[in-house]
């Protein structure tokens, strides 16, 4: 085990070293008849593979009366296939010395598999089983119906603040989808029948609406042949795939509300209406919000925590989408103390950012976190083959791995000041307090 792991740090080093180096990430990009769009980075410096297939469907494509769907095929497609038996997907994985996960947001489904590189034929059929032959059975339905409930009650009904997130989106959305969370609503997984749940995988699970991204150690020429054999044969969707089109009016005034909630400490969240993901202002929003909290020395840890002790935690998050986008700052009170004083310091903040240049130190210091947070996130092959699915789907352009970096050494100091003022406005945004249940009125 310590060899495995030394071996794992040293690769993941080089692999750091190379990429601080300003070495380019080299990749093919090609798409079958069937419209799957793949893309492949052959790199050989650890014997290890990454297959992802990133699905272009999160919970913006669903119905607004049966929400929670592509979350739900997040877990209802390890169920099995035609040729993998119930509960036996993730053993094939875990039997030949990887791991496999998924994830899914406003805008994808993320699938991958990190395997010995040996095994990547495993990886491809695996997916391709996903894809062509899943099995949608009513005892799969109710299997993960319940699994996806149990989910919900640990990272929602009893966390602390857990609900923050689905009270912010309805409150900061009106009529775009975003205003729902990806969980969902378990009375409409409920009501849905089995046919509702075949026509989204038909519509959906099909590989023009994929890509498939492939990084780590294999011969090109060899795994183009096996993809081929594995995912030529599969049908084009032929189902009209929903792309919402809704422009998201202005928020138009601060909106204000108070959770009372199993909290112990009184909690400030506070979102901002901000621009989609794509825009070129996303940029300035991530060197401001590492500004204010990436790291030990951010200025909301540093104000916020260290010097006036008003806060145990404080942090900002620029939660950024294909269509639209937030830019969340939260706080959670010392005790004693209360979300209004919380929040005058949370505002003191952001005026600052509002109202001056960021120094020459802060700036460079900022800079130079961004890059290692690039670097680092480019040292494992499931990283890079991540990054190229979604700059191809959201950004048309897989490069982006190799030409990121310049965005953000782009973004000036007078930029961060400008979307600081443009964006961080009192009437731009949705304001929650968490406060504990004891303090709510009574009725």
């Amino acid at each position: 085990m310590q060899k495995k792991a030394l071996l794992f740090f040293v690769c993941s080093f080089s692999i750091a070293q190379i990429f601080a180096q300003g070495q380019t990430i080299q990749f093919e990009k090609y798409t079958l008849p069937n419209g799957l769009t793949v893309i492949l980075h052959e790199d050989h410096t650890a014997p290890v593979v990454a297959v992802t297939a990133l699905y272009h469907v999160g919970s913006k494509n669903e119905d607004t009366a049966r929400t929670g769907f592509a979350h739900f095929f997040e877990h209802l497609l390890f169920e099995g296939s035609e040729n993998i038996k119930r509960g036996e997907f993730d053993k094939y994985v875990t039997n030949a010395g990887g791991v496999l996960n998924a994830n899914t947001s406003q805008d994808r489904t993320f699938y991958y598999e990190l395997l010995p590189s040996n095994q990547v034929d495993l990886g491809l059929w695996l997916e391709s089983e996903r894809m062509m032959h899943a099995k949608i059975e009513q005892v799969g339905v109710n299997t993960q119906r319940e699994v996806v409930k149990e989910e919900k009650r640990m990272r929602m009904d009893n966390r602390p603040y857990g609900s923050f997130l689905t009270e912010m989106l309805k409150r900061a959305f009106k009529v775009h989808p975003y205003h729902w969370a990806p969980i969902g609503s378990m009375d409409h997984l409920n009501a849905a029948k089995l046919d509702e749940f075949i026509q989204f995988y038909k519509t959906y699970y099909v590989p023009n609406n994929c890509v498939l991204s492939i990084a780590g150690d294999f011969n090109k020429a060899d795994l183009k042949n096996k993809i081929q054999s594995y995912f030529a044969p599969i049908a084009k969707g032929t189902n009209t795939i929903s792309k919402p089109n809704i422009k998201e009016p202005a928020l138009g005034g601060e909106v204000r509300d108070i959770i009372y909630d199993n909290v112990q400490l009184e909690g400030v969240f506070q979102a901002y209406r901000a621009p989609k993901q794509t825009a070129e202002e996303f940029y300035a929003f991530k060197v401001l919000s590492t500004i204010l909290s990436g790291g030990e020395s951010s200025r909301m840890n540093k104000i916020l925590v260290d010097n006036k002790q008003l806060a145990v935690a404080a942090q900002s998050v620029p939660f950024f989408n294909e269509d639209e986008g937030l830019f969340i700052t939260l706080a959670i009170a010392n005790a004693g103390v209360k979300a209004t004083v919380l929040e005058q310091s949370m505002d003191s903040v952001v005026t600052d950012l509002k109202t001056n240049l960021v120094s020459e130190r802060e700036f460079q210091k900022v800079k130079n976190q961004i890059t290692t947070d690039l670097v680092k996130n480019k040292s494992t092959m499931a990283g890079i083959a991540e990054d190229l699915a979604n700059f191809e789907v959201y950004f048309g352009d897989a490069n982006l791995v190799n030409t990121e970096l310049e965005k953000y050494n782009k973004v000036t100091r007078e930029d961060v000041l400008k979307v600081a003022k443009k964006y961080l406005n009192s009437d731009n945004r949705v304001v929650l307090y968490y406060v504990p249940k004891s303090q709510a009125p009574t009725k």
